[in-house]
């Protein structure tokens, strides 16, 4: 992947986002949605019916289409590229594939056994394709957002990786931390080493804010999250800004349900917290004081009529504040959301008098 010279790219027209991570002021409250290009539009099902999911994301072009779909249609501060977090497990050489109804299914998932078959030597160079999509898009956007590039967390692509597909318990995945503790950190050393040349190749390619999805984080307690994700997710962020320093990228953390760890992730290194729909935007205010934070009304709440979502957005921004803050969903956004929903929402956080 050749490293692309951020000069190279059109001027950014848009910078609330990164106005707000700055600790400045922006003209209005920042806003991008968690899978904001999905199901949800009548655009992209189209789409899905001539390409299929994991075509869309190993092709640049389609991806960076994709991409571009929610930002031609809203009022949006960011684009995301379109992609999935399991690429990192296809690239360490586990069979995925997305099954229309159930959500992605892992073949050949990871054992005890079977642990030394991974092949994380080049894993990042397979995935060069998320890199030549982030490049492409970059360029496509013309300035017109800021770009975030994502990975999945170490312990959330664990959990993939051993259950072979989502789960209510990740019960199998858990056994390893009480039972196999040295090969769960050797597995979670595998996927931290991937992830940190995975997220500096996206910053090289032109991301322009990085987040991380640590989305099973809900089905840890605080010792098991301090002991399995801690020490990576801190890892993630200190080397991932040491390699990439001249770029200055800033970093997002959404720890999905690890309510019991608020305080530790502001010492873990990264810009922003994301914060679940299931904490209340005070508490986690009070918890990180100033920090800059991220989230999060329940993706629910945008079924409502536009009065009643309004009185839950309008609580929400009061609770969190104007100051140090982009809004956004407390989880991905439901496939059978409206558009006008969706509308709507950033039409009222737009309104939002700073």
């Amino acid at each position: 992947m050749t490293e692309v010279n951020p000069q190279d790219f059109p001027a950014l027209k848009n910078d609330r986002i990164l106005k707000v991570i700055k600790g400045e002021k922006p003209d209005k409250l920042p806003i991008w949605i968690m899978r904001q290009a999905g199901r949800y539009m009548p655009k992209f099902r189209e789409f899905r019916k001539l390409h299929s999911f994991f075509e869309i994301c190993q092709t640049p072009s389609l991806a960076c289409e994709v991409t571009l779909m929610p930002i031609e249609k809203f009022d949006l501060d960011a684009a995301i590229i379109f992609s999935d977090i399991l690429v990192i497990p296809q690239a360490l050489g586990l069979d995925v594939e997305m099954k229309e109804g159930v959500g992605p299914v892992i073949r050949n998932p990871i054992t005890i056994e079977n642990l030394n078959n991974l092949h994380p030597d080049g894993a990042v160079t397979r995935l060069n394709y998320v890199g030549e999509a982030i490049t492409l898009t970059r360029r496509k956007l013309d300035g017109k957002v800021p770009l975030i590039g994502f990975s999945g967390a170490p312990w959330t692509l664990m959990g993939y990786m051993i259950e072979g597909s989502g789960s209510k318990t990740y019960s199998k995945a858990k056994r390893w931390l009480y039972s196999h503790e040295t090969e769960a950190h050797r597995l979670l050393t595998i996927l931290t080493n991937v992830i940190v040349e995975y997220l500096v190749m996206q910053i090289k390619a032109g991301a322009q804010l990085l987040q991380v999805f640590e989305s099973s984080a809900e089905f840890l307690n605080a010792y098991l999250f301090e002991t399995f994700c801690v020490p990576y997710l801190k890892r993630i962020a200190v080397e991932v800004k040491e390699r990439t320093a001249e770029f200055n990228v800033p970093m997002i953390l959404f720890a999905k349900g690890a309510h019991y760890s608020l305080e530790k992730q502001k010492d873990l290194g990264y810009n922003v917290i994301g914060i679940d729909w299931t904490i209340s935007p005070r508490t986690a205010r009070n918890a990180l004081g100033n920090y800059v934070l991220q989230g999060n009304l329940d993706p629910c709440a945008l079924y409502a009529g536009k009065e009643k979502m309004k009185e839950q957005v309008v609580e929400m921004i009061k609770q969190f504040g104007t100051e140090n803050y982009i809004v956004n969903l407390g989880h991905g956004i439901y496939p059978d959301m409206s558009e006008e929903a969706v509308k709507a929402f950033i039409s009222i956080v737009h309104d939002v008098k700073l």
